[in-house]
């Protein structure tokens, strides 16, 4: 059953999760405001309309909340990721305009792109209005042998040994927690990926959850506060390389040797990188069920952007999963610009040509990568939070990704928010999960 949640809390509850949030590091933090700010809102309140119908943005620009007097503004209307359909620039004499943006004649989103210009510097502001998004459908496909595909490669890599290699990091324990940096085999003998393992110290069997990792490469930190509370976090990273280096090493790898991981190889169906990444979620789990500590049931994962991807790929593949909590889920609905529309993260196809054999070959080997496919295959609970103002993973890639689990799932929508999260999102999130662990 879909449930919507549009509270928001009061400051209290925002100091209440302060620490805990502080701890995710694939949380993106809420924009800075900035000395102009070009306010954009449509005129229906929740931001969503149905097809065919009118939709007006209004814009304010304004200094220290007055408004500005004869600013240029140049905006673009356009649906979602795609080339302007109206451009136009214009002078607001009172610092404010009405824009009327139009409809759209099938579900998805109408975006409002507006920048200000003042004293020599632009402002940006955005709002989207949604069209029946809840109608909204893949483009990506199902591939026959998907579901064969995946159970061959999870039986071919539980061939590999675990072989765990657990390290103590002393400086990061506390009377309460004991922290180590964990790497277990993947994919290959001698292949690993490692995480952030944090274990209450007193004595007792406790659910898990597992962490999974935004885009980039960079070290992780220790979710100390969320395992006092008695849970077992084990935080991966995707590389196979230690979690604790010092910052260079991740810098140098990022602009060298990892570059473009995201692509890497998907000319080819078994060598794509995202294989050892998905299949490294699998063993993650693997390695919690080995736990001695662990209560043998009671897993949750989680995770943002490309951890929002790998929450739904770890659940869609894994049984063992007892819930998921997923926000704005990279990797979705990938053939959406090659169908005339957005696709997600990271936009592989945006300005591609499929009817080049080599396109249409990677085109093809997506979807058994696309997090659509997965979603198709989630039997648990799930929790999912995004907004309409998201342009890294659009909403009409996260809704096709969405509109496709028939498993129990509730959606805080956050209509205005782009790729970043309100504090008020974790606290329900968090909430969510320890429910679900209970």
């Amino acid at each position: 059953m879909k449930r919507t949640f549009i509270t928001f809390y009061s400051s209290k509850v925002l100091l209440c999760v302060f620490f805990t949030l502080f701890t995710t590091t694939f949380l993106i933090a809420q924009p800075a405001q900035r000395l102009i700010e070009v306010s954009i809102a449509p005129d229906h309140d929740n931001w969503t309309y149905k097809t065919g119908e009118k939709v007006k943005f209004f814009v304010e620009v304004a200094k220290k909340d007055v408004l500005l007097k004869n600013v240029e503004l140049r905006y673009e209307i356009s649906e979602d990721m795609m080339p302007a359909r109206e451009s136009k620039t214009i002078t607001l004499k009172d610092g404010k305009a009405t824009i009327d943006a139009g409809t759209m004649k099938t579900s998805g989103f109408l975006r409002c792109l507006a920048y200000a210009k003042y004293e020599g510097r632009n402002y940006e502001g955005r709002a989207t209005a949604g069209f029946d998004p809840e109608k909204i459908q893949p483009t990506t496909t199902l591939p026959a042998d998907f579901i064969e595909f995946w159970e061959n490669a999870k039986a071919e890599n539980a061939k590999i040994p675990l072989d765990p290699v657990t390290t103590l990091l002393p400086d990061r324990c506390t009377d309460k927690v004991n922290v180590y940096q964990v790497g277990i085999q993947n994919y290959r003998y001698g292949g690993r990926i490692y995480g952030t393992l944090c274990v209450p110290t007193a004595p007792g069997k406790y659910p898990a959850v597992l962490k999974v990792p935004g885009a980039g490469i960079r070290p992780y930190g220790a979710d100390v506060a969320t395992a006092a509370k008695g849970v077992i976090i084990l935080e991966i990273g995707i590389h196979g390389i230690p979690i604790n280096m010092p910052n260079n090493v991740y810098t140098e790898l990022d602009r060298g040797a990892l570059s473009g991981y995201q692509v890497s190889n998907l000319d080819n169906r078994d060598e794509y990188y995202y294989k050892r990444v998905y299949l490294g979620c699998v063993r993650a789990v693997d390695y919690i069920f080995s736990m001695p500590q662990f209560d043998g049931k009671n897993v949750v994962v989680n995770g943002g952007s490309q951890g929002g991807a790998l929450s739904i790929v770890t659940a869609g593949l894994d049984s063992r999963i007892k819930g998921l909590a997923a926000f704005y889920p990279a990797l979705a609905d990938l053939t959406g610009y090659v169908n005339g529309r957005a696709g997600g993260w990271p936009h592989m196809f945006r300005n591609a040509d499929k009817k080049d054999p080599a396109i249409a070959k990677k085109i093809e080997n997506s979807k058994y990568y696309d997090v659509v496919n997965f979603a198709r295959q989630i039997k648990v609970p799930g929790f999912y939070s995004f907004g309409y103002n998201d342009m890294v993973c659009p909403p009409t890639s996260t809704y096709s990704a969405y509109n496709v689990i028939t498993a129990p799932k509730e959606l805080f929508l956050v209509e205005e928010t782009a790729h970043w999260t309100y504090p008020e999102q974790w606290d329900v999130c968090w909430k969510w999960i320890f429910d679900k662990l209970k």
